[in-house]
């Protein structure tokens, strides 16, 4: 049965007005709100790009390197502000180079609007040139998407597209437009979609389910909580805060949920997950009560799903119905926005301090802390480590800034040591795990928060993957701040070939090139260290500079990150060495 999209009740009618469908492209997203689109033009999507050359005072295009640049700065844009991102593309392989951002912000929960052009309607499926099947293609990995063949149905799907990416749950939804469909006229006019007939983003939230919530953790003696990026997605940063401080619940978060509560919090235990925090993975397996909020439990959150938690009562806090009971059996599920159901779960709990069962935590910290996080932040060999680099970002930025990390070791070391001060400052691949995600995505969220200072924090091998798009930094001059941690090594492969495979390091070693002559080729400020005394004086230039800069920091080549549960153990059996 075809959905049926629903308007507000008091929404009067607008005039219509005739237009080509690629203007109605345009006015459907100024409808929306859209002031930043990132793209790529081409043959099947022209006439949308033609009207939009009317409207570049209104809409800033910016124009990527590459398609899955576009779609990375989308989710960059997308994660600090909590806004739609948008991106858009021709036909053919610009549609398919957009798959892989698309499927990142699917995983990671990342509202996104891509409009894609196809051929003429009367070419589909003839195989014509730049002609592929993107819906077909898109389908596992975006949330909704919909090919249009006809100009006025273009109103009703872009309208119902940004419902359905930003509503519930968010996600990535893809429209396919036909190039006939774009020069078509029509009577034009747009109204917001409100609902859509059989679709519930919000499941309601049961007072009986919160009550049964409280009774558990009101009960127990060592209670923990798990949070993710259901909280910053809900806003209930707050909420989540004032039910801790009131219960004294020790809380872990994902790498996604970072940044929601302040690194500096006490009652902030860590990061769990592979490479995460010693205590909060120890204490996973001897918690009696376990409080999930707006995470999925990850196979890198949980490792061994045999053996995780298995003495712990399971509160899952969950907008999707879908995530519960998927990987780890819940004993109490409180469906609903999680901002919602924490204000309704306050109210209920009981004052507890918990102090014995803090002073777990305290202790696994200081043997992580001797064992770990002291040669990380104040090594003593002559090599640079990665941590030490963060220290220093830290410092210079006084916590503020936003970083953005792309996938590997330095993205570990990112996520365990930069100092969260604000809620949307980390910004990472987390479920997918791309490589070039960091580029791209800091020019997005750099355009959407101006006013804070954004880093990207890039390994040598990632960097390259997207190094395409300092083509965008140069000609758009976003003062985007990034850091290359440079170990001439794909440093998280090389790790596991030295731990597991016995330091057969095939196809690990990069022989890379000149990175700062590249910036330099760009006209971007740049600068390489490799000495621990030109370390703070080097990022504090990078901070100060107006403009976008670029720091190679050569780090030691055979460094590792630690903690690490392996994969396939418990969280009980997390290695400090």
């Amino acid at each position: 049965m075809e959905t049926q999209i629903l308007h507000h009740p008091n929404e009067t009618s607008p005039k219509t007005e005739r237009i080509s469908g690629g203007e109605a492209v345009v006015r459907c997203l100024l409808a929306e709100g859209v002031d930043t689109l990132y793209g790529y033009p081409g043959g099947a999507i022209m006439p949308v790009y033609d009207e939009l050359y009317k409207y570049q005072n209104e809409i800033h295009h910016v124009l990527t390197r590459h398609e899955q640049g576009a779609t990375h700065a989308a989710q960059g844009y997308a994660r600090i502000s909590g806004k739609v991102g948008v991106a858009m593309a021709t036909s053919g392989p610009g549609a398919t180079n957009l798959i892989t951002g698309i499927a990142d912000a699917q995983i990671d929960s990342t509202p996104l609007v891509c409009i894609t052009g196809q051929v003429g309607s009367q070419l589909l499926g003839s195989d014509a040139f730049q002609e592929t099947d993107i819906v077909g293609i898109s389908t596992p990995v975006t949330k909704w998407n919909h090919q249009i063949t006809k100009a006025s149905e273009i109103p009703e799907v872009i309208a119902k597209a940004f419902y359905i990416a930003k509503s519930g749950r968010p996600g990535p939804v893809l429209v396919d437009i036909t190039k006939d469909a774009q020069f078509e006229e029509f009577e034009f006019q747009y109204k917001k979609c409100t609902g859509i007939r059989s679709y519930t983003p919000v499941p309601k939230t049961e007072l009986s389910e919160v009550e049964k919530a409280a009774e558990i953790i009101n009960a127990s003696k060592k209670p923990m909580v798990v949070w993710g990026q259901g909280v910053i997605l809900g806003q209930a940063e707050n909420e989540l805060k004032a039910v801790i401080e009131k219960a004294g619940i020790p809380a872990a978060w994902t790498i996604l949920g970072a940044s929601a509560i302040p690194s500096s919090h006490p009652l902030n235990v860590g990061m769990v997950g592979m490479h995460g925090n010693y205590a909060p993975n120890k204490l996973t397996n001897e918690c009696d009560v376990l409080i999930a909020i707006g995470m999925r439990f990850d196979d890198r959150v949980t490792g061994n799903l045999e053996s995780y938690a298995k003495q712990a009562k399971v509160i899952h806090f969950e907008i999707d119905p879908a995530e519960v009971n998927k990987n780890v059996k819940a004993d109490l599920a409180v469906l609903g926005d999680s901002k919602e159901s924490l204000a309704m779960l306050l109210p209920l709990l009981q004052e507890k301090v918990h102090t014995d069962w803090h002073q777990e935590f305290k202790d696994l910290y200081q043997i992580e802390y001797e064992s770990i996080i002291s040669r990380d932040l104040h090594p003593t060999k002559e090599g640079l480590t990665m941590g030490e680099v963060m220290k220093e970002i830290n410092s210079q930025t006084e916590g503020k800034a936003a970083i953005v990390s792309d996938v590997g070791q330095h993205q570990m070391i990112a996520c365990r040591y930069a100092d969260f001060r604000q809620t949307r400052s980390n910004i990472t691949s987390g479920g997918l795990g791309t490589m070039g995600f960091a580029l791209p995505a800091a020019i997005g969220a750099k355009m959407a928060a101006p006013e804070r200072e954004v880093v990207a924090v890039i390994g040598d091998g990632g960097y390259q993957m997207t190094i395409q798009e300092l083509g965008t930094i140069f000609q758009t001059r976003v003062p985007v701040k990034i850091v290359v941690l440079n170990n001439n090594f794909l440093g998280m492969v090389r790790q596991w070939q030295q731990l597991f495979f016995d330091k057969r390091y095939a196809s690990t070693e990069m022989t890379n090139p000149n990175f700062v002559q590249i910036a330099q080729g760009y006209s971007i400020e740049a600068k390489q260290v490799n000495k621990r005394e030109d370390l703070a004086s080097s990022v504090a230039e990078m901070i100060a500079h107006d403009g976008p800069y670029f720091l190679e920091v050569c780090v030691e080549k055979e460094d590792n990150v630690f903690p690490m549960i392996p994969t396939g153990a418990s969280v009980s059996d997390i290695r400090l060495s």
